[in-house]
């Protein structure tokens, strides 16, 4: 049992790919082998880095101790000013730089309001969830502005093979990101502001410029995975991003991700993503209604929480007693 705890205290994503392991053995078989077809794999690792680039980014901030489910607005609102300006006259390079810039000050202003007032994170990102969708409408002027012809999209949907120009990005940012975490200072900042804020600030850790760091990585790597998203449907739409920082979130926390903050890896981040990837297209494979999706992600969610705060009341009681 002590073995055991160790393991998953020093891996919290193993229990994700354990349970990843047992639903993609059970959608192929439901599937009638359908799931881990050549088409079938395309298709859902072509969809992969969108949602992965965004539970990334939410899995960090959680680590450090914060929420921000603003997200959702934010990968709606960055592809509209690249989009926008484009039109505008401003070169493909400088208008995606513009929609990383407003996404960066949605961030920065997330985290601003947040330290500086004291407010938790939730209700403040909240409040900017209802601001930034609304900035995206009225800046859209209600009709969907379309990209130019000569937007060189291909570099990020341009397919090679099995795998999408998109999953390249992907995980160039995963590898940067996981070693920060694991291997770096500013990762083990993360870990101990989000885990132990106070032991963090006495020993000289600057907690608040770290948290500020991770509101703006998390928004801007949800504005980076909506013009991803943008460039391979062709438009920008208001709605886009509607509802998915719930399941950024919930990725997160099936990965591993304590709600309480410190505990948490961007290999985790990754497999909740695909886990819900996973989920959503073996429902339809296996010809369930797909209205079970949410129900489905919903449960997990809960099970993971459950699970997560089980297993960590057992380890506080194995050391209280050794």
């Amino acid at each position: 049992m002590k073995r055991l705890l160790k393991i998953y205290l020093d891996k919290p994503e193993l229990a994700g790919i354990v349970l990843l392991i047992i639903l993609i053995a059970v959608f192929q078989v439901t599937s009638r082998g359908f799931l881990l077809s050549y088409d079938n794999l395309r298709g859902v690792l072509g969809l992969l880095p969108e949602m992965g680039m965004v539970a990334m980014g939410v899995t960090i901030l959680m680590i450090a101790g914060e929420f921000d489910i603003s997200v959702g607005s934010v990968f709606a609102l960055a592809p509209m000013v690249m989009a926008i300006t484009n039109n505008m006259g401003v070169p493909f390079v400088p208008a995606v730089l513009l929609g990383l810039l407003a996404a960066a000050g949605i961030g920065a202003t997330n985290g601003m309001i947040t330290l500086r007032f004291g407010i938790p994170s939730f209700i403040t990102t909240l409040g900017m969830l209802f601001i930034a969708r609304s900035i995206t409408v009225v800046i859209s002027g209600g009709f969907p502005p379309l990209l130019s012809a000569d937007i060189p999209g291909w570099i990020f949907t341009q397919y090679i093979g099995l795998i999408r120009m998109s999953m390249f990005w992907f995980a160039g940012l995963a590898v940067i990101l996981a070693i920060t975490l694991s291997l770096m200072n500013l990762g083990n900042w993360i870990k101990a502001t989000g885990g132990q804020i106070d032991a963090a600030n006495a020993m000289g850790i600057p907690t608040s410029r770290v948290k500020m760091f991770c509101f703006v990585l998390c928004s801007m790597l949800a504005g980076f995975a909506g013009i991803v998203q943008v460039l391979r449907l062709g438009s920008p739409l208001p709605s886009l991003g509607e509802g998915l920082e719930l399941q950024a979130v919930a990725a997160a926390v099936i990965g591993g991700t304590s709600l309480f903050g410190g505990i948490g890896t961007v290999v985790g981040a990754i497999v909740g993503a695909l886990l819900i990837r996973v989920i959503d297209n073996g429902l339809v494979l296996s010809r369930v209604d797909a209205n079970w999706f949410k129900f489905a992600i919903g449960s997990l969610l809960i099970l993971a929480v459950i699970g997560n705060t089980w297993l960590r009341r057992q380890s506080r009681r194995i050391k209280l007693e050794t």
